[in-house]
């Protein structure tokens, strides 16, 4: 694609050799990253339930079929280069856009040259990168094309295409879900990168120590990870060195390198300073360890797990409202990935430090889960167990039972409990937060189902 692509020139066809756009690896003044991309599907890192024989991903790769595809994951994992080895692959023509500075008339321009070349027995693959950017008018311009396989769309995303993509371009193409790529994925790719012609070529050695803070700081993120390496290696040639340490990345990136094993104390260390901090509603502590593990290239999506159990097993009933904050924090963590996903985890943090705290509901489930362990289980009361079968009423099921509904305040006072457990009082409501109003409320239920203290 011509530099010229969005203004007023007709799209040149990429047809053998170099292919334009950021696919284009074919001079050493390109990125480490661009000239890494894998040129074969077998070189392709991670995505191994995409990848076996026969599924989707190497039937695409292979180039023997024409189906149009969106590729959906978070940020460095590989959406570009599969399709850069698509490209290498399928015997096409291979036009690149950019939805971020594309507009209808520029799309438009796309397909019909593209119709014009199919007409010739050439056909076109089209990767539009950031998709979910595209309006819903570009993506009706593009529905025709892709049914009538007038190109081979191939379109990468970040956000959950079912509700950044039009309904009837989606039925017509597979989506593919990429999973963010694993440590050894990364440290793969690190090593390739070391010693492929490429690459650095054997040029550095790559310490131990350095390559472990390369895999912190890539936090997944291929793209992220060869980056770096670049930019250390940049600075060890400016310094005169051969080998690339973490005292060199740290110059060369203009960060520390936190010292932090995933895998040991400082792990289990900052995370448990992290939840202790929210409980005991530090916001500023509780921030500053979230900092730590972000910045040491802790998994995201671990400390989101954590932060929605602390919202239940710390806040609870005090404040309802922050476990759902903290899902829709999880999920979007796992929609956009780093590093935008730490603005999320922040405002989740926050939430819970400064929120009320009460782990009455915690403590009572445990309390309930003792007794059943402990044997003190006794018989459903005959009036609440099931009526709905034969022979159900000569054995009293259901008889006497009192519908809630129909009695005053929606509230039927009857044995709910079973005998041995009538005097059992698990909820213990604390004054904190909303759950005050609940231990007003208990009180008054109580009363209606007469079992005041």
């Amino acid at each position: 694609m011509s530099e010229d692509l969005f203004g007023n020139s007709t799209p040149e066809p990429v047809r053998s050799g170099p292919r334009g756009g950021s696919l284009d690896a074919d001079h050493d003044r390109l990125p480490l990253a661009v000239r890494m991309r894998p040129r074969s599907v077998d070189e392709i890192l991670g995505q191994q339930h995409l990848l076996a024989p026969g599924a989707p991903l190497r039937r695409l790769a292979s180039g023997d079929t024409a189906m149009s595809v969106f590729l959906w994951g978070p940020p460095g994992v590989g959406k570009t280069t599969i399709a850069s080895v698509v490209s290498r692959s399928a015997k096409s023509k291979f036009v690149e856009v950019s939805a971020v500075t594309a507009g209808v008339k520029e799309v438009r321009q796309i397909l019909d040259t593209a119709r014009a070349d199919l007409a010739r027995g050439e056909p076109t693959v089209l990767f539009v990168d950031e998709v979910h950017r595209f309006s819903k008018a570009q993506q009706d311009v593009l529905l025709p094309a892709v049914e009538n396989r007038i190109v081979t769309l191939i379109a990468a995303t970040t956000e959950n295409p079912s509700f950044s993509v039009i309904s009837p371009l989606l039925s017509r193409s597979l989506l593919l879900t990429l999973k963010p790529l694993t440590d050894d994925d990364i440290g793969a790719l690190i090593d390739r990168a070391v010693s492929d012609s490429r690459g650095l070529d054997g040029r550095f050695e790559l310490t131990g120590e350095a390559r472990e803070t390369l895999l912190r700081m890539a936090g997944g993120d291929a793209r992220r990870a060869l980056t770096f390496l670049e930019e250390s290696a940049a600075g060890a040639a400016a310094d005169g060195l051969e080998q690339i340490t973490t005292e060199v990345i740290e110059s060369a990136i203009d960060v520390v390198a936190v010292r932090y094993d995933k895998d040991g104390d400082q792990h289990y260390d900052v995370i448990s300073a992290f939840i202790k901090s929210i409980r005991g509603s530090d916001v500023q502590a509780a921030l500053h360890y979230l900092a730590r593990m972000l910045v040491a290239g802790e998994d995201p999506r671990f400390v989101a797990r954590r932060l929605m159990i602390s919202a239940s097993e710390d806040i609870g009933m005090a404040d309802p409202t922050i476990l759902p904050l903290c899902v829709a924090a999880a999920q979007t963590v796992q929609l956009i990935g780093m590093p935008e996903a730490r603005i999320p985890l922040a405002q989740a943090t926050v939430a819970c430090a400064l929120a009320p705290k009460s782990n009455a509901a915690y403590l009572a489930l445990d309390e309930a889960i003792a007794d059943v362990r402990a044997g003190r289980i006794g018989q459903v009361p005959p009036h609440l167990r099931d009526a709905h079968y034969a022979g159900a009423e000569k054995l009293g099921h259901g008889q006497g039972y009192l519908y809630a509904h129909d009695a005053p305040h929606g509230v039927a006072a009857q044995q709910y409990l079973p005998d041995e457990l009538s005097d059992a009082r698990y909820y213990r409501p604390t004054d904190h937060g909303r759950e005050a109003a609940m231990a007003e409320r208990l009180r008054a239920l109580d009363q209606l189902l007469g079992r005041v203290r």
